[in-house]
């Protein structure tokens, strides 16, 4: 069997606090895969990876509904819903996904070109106190 975590170490591994995790299962998108004769979640390497898989889902803004949806068609667990046509359902995410990248990448654009200009600010401005001191 493999190593099982308590909650603790998989909120190091993975960034996420204890809340978090906590929650994710609330909602059942992760199900720690046992307890311990205390009662504290234990959790494996692929719970670990479904975690580190609804991370990467989140800054792309996907529903809850969607995360259960992506994570029953590519991290399917005992219970999870079938698709008729999970190929087809796993291309439209696809595409939502690369669509929400781009998005993603314009704002970066934006934002960086801001801190350009803020940058350009900061050395007019140095220049600018320079000047004024030594005068």
């Amino acid at each position: 069997m493999s190593e099982r975590m308590q909650i603790g170490e998989v909120a190091e591994r993975t960034g996420l606090s204890l809340r978090t995790i906590r929650y994710y299962e609330e909602v059942g998108l992760v199900v720690p895969s046992d307890r311990s004769q205390g009662g504290f979640r234990l959790y494996t390497e692929p719970d670990v990876a479904r975690l580190k898989l609804i991370m990467r889902m989140k800054p792309l803004g996907f529903q809850l509904e969607e995360m259960r949806e992506l994570l029953a068609i590519i991290d399917p667990t005992p219970g999870s819903p079938e698709f008729d046509d999970p190929a087809a359902r796993l291309a439209a995410f696809s595409e939502s996904a690369e669509q929400r990248c781009e998005e993603l990448r314009a704002k970066l654009r934006i934002a960086e070109e801001f801190a350009a200009t803020l940058r350009a600010h900061l050395g007019t401005t140095g220049s600018e106190r320079t000047r004024n001191t030594t005068a």
